[in-house]
């Protein structure tokens, strides 16, 4: 990744468990502000670690990420089949978004 870039990094833990959640499919997504549309940017899949290790630096002019997570073939009796988290970014800085998850509920947060 080149100095100075915007980049984006996620993992999710199953709290049902205390495990990572491994072979999840998770889609970035940008925009250029706050009525463009989305753009599909990267897709990966969560690791043993229940990390995405691969998704690229964000386009030059991003505005907004979205990360969606396609939670229901990860979870049997999926009450949230898929979770979808938007945030602002800022040219040159890194944002982790860990995405706490049981059957019935999620939490999210800028990490570090």
């Amino acid at each position: 990744m080149a100095t100075g870039a915007t980049s984006v990094s996620t993992h999710i833990l199953d709290t049902s468990i205390g495990r990572p959640a491994v072979g999840v499919v998770v889609e970035l997504s940008v925009r250029s502000g706050p009525g463009a549309g989305w753009t599909a940017h990267a897709d990966s899949l969560t690791d043993a670690d229940g990390r995405c290790t691969d998704l690229p630096a964000l386009p030059e002019g991003t505005t907004h990420a979205r990360l969606r997570f396609e939670t229901g073939p990860y979870l049997t009796h999926a009450f949230f089949p898929e979770v979808a988290v938007a945030f602002a970014v800022e040219p040159g800085e890194h944002y982790h978004v860990p995405l706490l998850l049981t059957p019935f509920g999620y939490s999210v947060y800028r990490g570090s």
